[in-house]
């Protein structure tokens, strides 16, 4: 059975850090694609940023890019998020997902239909 654990969620004032973690279990997922997602209330899932199997390519979304920063520790099956500078409109449930091994084109990385498995996401709130 294939698990994914987010944690780190909580509440933060605009300006501040946190930092997600996505444990993965049941399976090893050292050689593939992971991401991040969210959502707020009333809209609709949105690509926060991925990492390649290896590590080596990174992809954000515009409206995080030079805050967030996604990593991976391959040797504890963990992918991290590490949000700083946060805003209200970030809040949001954030989900860590898992896909193929190779992802051909940074558009596949963006799009949510490439991934397989999906953790159940932990709440982060930034207040104003």
């Amino acid at each position: 059975q294939v698990q994914l654990v987010e944690s780190g969620g909580g509440l933060v004032q605009a300006g501040g850090s946190l930092r997600l973690s996505c444990a993965a279990s049941g399976r090893t997922f050292i050689s593939y694609a992971m991401a991040w997602f969210r959502q707020a209330p009333g809209k609709e899932r949105e690509f926060v940023a991925a990492i390649s199997w290896s590590g080596g390519s990174t992809y954000y979304a515009d409206s995080v890019k030079g805050r967030f920063t996604i990593s991976r520790d391959g040797a504890k099956n963990t992918v991290y998020l590490q949000m700083n500078s946060l805003k209200p409109e970030d809040t949001a449930v954030y989900y860590c997902a898992v896909g193929p091994r190779i992802i051909a084109t940074p558009s596949k990385f963006r799009a949510g239909d490439t991934y397989n498995y999906w953790g159940q996401g932990t709440q982060v709130t930034v207040s104003s």
